[in-house]
């Protein structure tokens, strides 16, 4: 008989990190990768679905990814770290929520939907920065699915990533734990937290809480990690005035200067009944957020219709520093150090020392197809 996908990930494992779980009784396991801490019996997974108790051990997802792409930083999106540079992404299966309207559901659904399957790809830590190195990749990031359920893989991918050069990075929920935002503090240098909504029902309704993603984004911000933040704005959702008030005046609350990426829904996975967000809805959020205090706004997914929402200014003198078109950078004007070439304001952010230019506007084609091979279900 065939091996299910469930039978290729159970043997695609390694024990989990023992920063990241504790023995309970009756050979029960505590698993602190993610904010529902689960406590897993005997033969059972997560709630993520990937790591799961044999013999009251954890085991982890391990040596697979579920793809590979190269990409524009600011596809990520990061507006303030590095602009221009490509990102190599990787990610495996699995995610502790389950978004209705979740664009990257092939993998994140992957054992909780019978119509998510990616076959996943052979690889080791080395080979995916070979990969990364070899496309003139800057950062390396883990995305795709939901990263922290698969910390100790990154933490593995991003070692070997740090020795090359490499800079790196999570596109993540922000469901985290203190244990694990530890853990991964040593090797981590940018963190996107998607700030789903500002309603902890509405959270519940994703499978989650909204407790765990606020303590983690104050946590980055405590630890020094670059973080931006990203909030896809979904008519009749998360949308409403009051919401959108609160969830930048929390954010003015931790720092003013944390970039807020509000983006445009379109009708995805099983998330149908909504119309697509129109700009003049991104624009009305965006303002929102500039009367609570937030000084970096950016309007996204809808580029040429948002004004100069998709531009970088100077918080001071109000100067253009980075003007871009959907992926694109079309000027750059920053010092090498960081600072507005008018008013000489630091411009929070993760700056280079000059600008290597725009590596790709789009998606980004390899020169070579990659080297991963899929794991058969023999």
């Amino acid at each position: 008989m065939p091996a299910t996908l469930r039978d290729i990930l159970n043997e695609n494992v390694r024990e989990g990190a023992p920063e990241l779980y504790e023995k309970l009784d009756r050979n029960r396991v505590r698993c602190f990768s993610c904010g529902h801490c689960c406590p897993i019996p005997e033969g059972q997974p997560g709630v993520c679905k990937v790591r799961y108790n044999k013999g009251g051990t954890l085991y982890v997802p391990w040596g697979y990814v579920g793809g590979v792409q190269c990409d524009p930083v600011e596809k990520k999106p990061f507006f303030h770290a590095y602009p221009g540079a490509l990102a190599y992404s990787f990610g495996m299966l699995g995610c502790d929520l389950h978004c209705s309207y979740c664009q990257n559901w092939v993998t994140s659904q992957a054992l909780r939907d019978p119509r998510a399957v990616s076959p996943p790809l052979e690889a080791t830590p080395e080979s995916l920065v070979r990969d990364a190195l070899r496309q003139g990749a800057k950062l390396i990031v883990s995305t795709y699915n939901e990263p922290l359920i698969t910390s100790e893989w990154a933490v593995a991918v991003f070692k070997e990533a740090k020795a090359a050069g490499l800079l790196t990075a999570f596109v993540s929920n922000g469901n985290g734990t203190p244990q694990v935002l530890e853990y991964l503090r040593p090797w981590i240098d940018l963190y996107k937290v998607d700030l789903k909504s500002f309603d902890d029902r509405h959270y519940r309704e994703l499978g989650g809480r909204i407790g765990p993603i606020l303590d983690t984004i104050r946590r980055l911000h405590e630890m020094s990690i670059w973080l931006e933040i990203v909030t896809l704005l979904i008519p009749g959702f998360n949308d409403s005035d009051d919401e959108l008030q609160r969830l930048a005046e929390f954010l003015v609350g931790v720092s003013p200067y944390i970039p807020w990426h509000v983006t445009a829904f379109h009708k995805d996975y099983k998330m149908t009944d909504p119309e697509d967000t129109k700009p003049e809805d991104l624009l009305r959020a965006a303002e929102i957020g500039k009367r609570a205090g937030l000084r970096y706004i950016y309007a996204g997914n809808l580029p040429g219709r948002v004004g100069d929402m998709e531009d970088t200014r100077c918080h001071s003198c109000g100067k253009t520093l980075v003007k871009r078109y959907s992926y694109l950078v079309e000027d750059y004007r920053l010092r090498p150090d960081g600072s507005c070439p008018s008013c000489g304001t630091a411009i929070p952010g993760r700056w280079a020392r000059e600008f290597a230019g725009q590596i790709t506007a789009h998606p980004f084609l390899p020169r070579r197809a990659s080297r991963l091979v899929t794991i058969l279900n023999s």
